[in-house]
């Protein structure tokens, strides 16, 4: 399944509480529920103004249909075409 990255502009996301954090997180996870197996958040990075989310996706229609049904907005998806890390950078 394709994987993705979406970059997700949320001022102040680094000020979060640990609190809100899982409220929206629990949020997704409703959504994923509703939406069924094919589609998969696998982790996400928070920034001081963006929340950056790796996920499995059919196409980019099922992440914007995700981040609608959770209220959080989706302002950058980019199809992941190779993963490099050291273990393959030789």
């Amino acid at each position: 399944m394709p994987q993705f990255v979406i970059e997700r502009d949320l001022p102040g996301a680094g000020q979060l509480t640990d609190e809100q954090l899982r409220a929206t997180s629990l949020k997704s996870l409703d959504a994923l529920q509703a939406l069924g197996p094919q589609i998969q958040w696998l982790h996400s990075y928070v920034t001081q103004d963006k929340i950056y989310c790796v996920y499995l996706a059919p196409d980019e229609a099922t992440i914007m249909d995700h981040a609608r049904r959770v209220g959080l907005p989706a302002n950058r998806i980019a199809a992941v075409r190779r993963l490099l890390d050291p273990v393959n950078a030789t």
